[in-house]
Parts: structure tokens; C-alpha cells; sequence
């Protein structure tokens, strides 16, 4: 084993050091990497000219080009939210019926997003996709990946509104709020 090129030993061990944008997948090899992010391009001739992001149809870049002008099309009936797709419409409209269609096969928990579901599932298989390039820490969501990597860079985009503190997390800011709420000025929601 002592004789194995570097490479070799990444592939014996099975660390997976390079982690594809587009899908979370990992891979031992940068090259192996390359060889995987074909399949995100190939037969997606059509391409954003902000982001580079590759599309199979026109329509689904018409789509695409809205989250980088902010356009929403789809509003919905019952509360006047709007959408850039009428699948974020449709997503959001089970929160007005209550329906959650998508149901996990282990605990019989219910969302109203396949997304969600899948998401939950990887508390019965563990599956911790996400991995901090600093300090190597896993995580089940891209979410908590992006807030742990404030630990590391200091950035505290969230301010309160009431005082201007600034925080890492949303959840922070709220919990921060119970400082002004016997305030009767200023008041929290």
C-alpha cells in the first residue's frame, strides 16, 4: 500500500474531495469530477448569459432568466404572492389547501414539496451530502452548510430592524428580538 500513487491512495481510502456545484456529488478524482459535470451540459444548448447555467429548452431558460431579473409572473389568487414559474405557484398554493402529496415510506411524515421530502429522508439514511471546505464538517442541507460558513468568513448579513445589530442567522435576529419586546415603542414581529 506504501507504493500507491497519492491518487491512489484518495481512491483506497474513499475520501471524496471535490464536490460538483450543480448536483452536490462528490467525487475522488478532479478529473472524475469533469468527466460527471458533462452530464449537467450535454444536450442543454441553451445557456444563461449571466450565470453560464445550461438549459435542454428555451422555455425552461425563459424560466431561469427571471431569477436574475426578479420578473414573477404567477401570483397567486388567494394571498397576491408572486412567482417567477407556475410551479413555485402551484408548491405554494398547498399552503392555502393544507394538501401535502408527498409522503415519506419510513415515518409517514407528509410535505407539500417532493424537495422537502427528499430533504427529510436523510434523517433515516444519515445522508450528509454537504461538506465544509475549511474545517470539513457534514451537513444534510445546503442551507446549514451556508450558515456554518459564516462561522469561518464573520459575515452576518441579517440586521435587526429595531436597533441595527447584525447577526449570522435569521433565527438569531429572532431570538435577538426578545431584548426589544417589553419595548412599547418599537414593536417586534
Amino acid at each position: 500500500f506504501m507504493k500507491f500513487s497519492r491518487n491512489s491512495k484518495i481512491i483506497h481510502l474513499g475520501e471524496k474531495r471535490y464536490r460538483c456545484d450543480e448536483c452536490g456529488k462528490e467525487f475522488s478524482q478532479s478529473s472524475l469530477l469533469q468527466t460527471h459535470q458533462k452530464v449537467h451540459t450535454i444536450g442543454k444548448p441553451f445557456r444563461c448569459e449571466e450565470c453560464g447555467k445550461g438549459f435542454s429548452r428555451r422555455s425552461e431558460l425563459s424560466n431561469h432568466r427571471r431569477l436574475h431579473s426578479g420578473e414573477k409572473l404567477y401570483k397567486c389568487k388567494g394571498c397576491g404572492k408572486a412567482f417567477i414559474n407556475a410551479c413555485h405557484l402551484q408548491d405554494h398554493q398547498r399552503v392555502h389547501t393544507g394538501e401535502k402529496p408527498f409522503k415519506c415510506d419510513i415515518c409517514g411524515k407528509s410535505f407539500r414539496r417532493r424537495s422537502a421530502l427528499n430533504i427529510h429522508q436523510r434523517v433515516h439514511t444519515g445522508e450528509k451530502p454537504y461538506k465544509c471546505d475549511v474545517c470539513g464538517k457534514v451537513f444534510s442541507q445546503s442551507g446549514h452548510l451556508k450558515s456554518h460558513q459564516r462561522v469561518h468568513t464573520g459575515e452576518k448579513p441579517y440586521t435587526c430592524k429595531i436597533c441595527g445589530k447584525q447577526f449570522s442567522s435569521s433565527s438569531y435576529v429572532k431570538i435577538h428580538h426578545r431584548v426589544h419586546a417589553g419595548d412599547k415603542f418599537h414593536p417586534v414581529s
